[in-house]
């Protein structure tokens, strides 16, 4: 693995704790969420950030670590830079709420694999 994966995976990891961070700092359940655009509007960006970030990673980490679906993380990126407006938002906080820990964690454990 390369230095440009570890950087990667950092980032990658960083954004989900802000994404973690924001649901826990303002409380968020369903109901305010979709009613906060400023709050739906930072996690929508920390989404697309982990899409660009995860267009980085190398061929061979996606391949070996194919439990994620690398493909569909960066697709989502696109649809949310592109077509913001048309991002279901019951998808985007399921993603918040479900997803991004769970990718988190695997990140983690990726990083803990190679001993960064």
């Amino acid at each position: 693995m390369n230095d440009r994966d570890i950087v990667s995976l950092k980032l990658i990891i960083k954004y989900c704790d802000e994404i973690i961070g924001t649901v826990e700092r303002f409380e968020l359940n369903y109901n305010n969420f979709i009613d906060d655009y400023v709050t739906k509007n930072a996690i929508n960006m920390c989404i697309l950030q982990i899409g660009e970030v995860s267009g980085r990673l190398t061929d061979e980490l996606k391949s070996i670590y194919a439990e994620i679906p690398w493909r569909d993380i960066i697709a989502l990126r696109n649809r949310a830079a592109h077509a913001y407006e048309s991002v279901d938002i019951k998808i985007l906080w399921g993603i918040a709420i479900d997803d991004v820990p769970e990718l988190k964690d695997y990140c983690v454990e990726i990083l803990n694999e190679i001993d960064v």
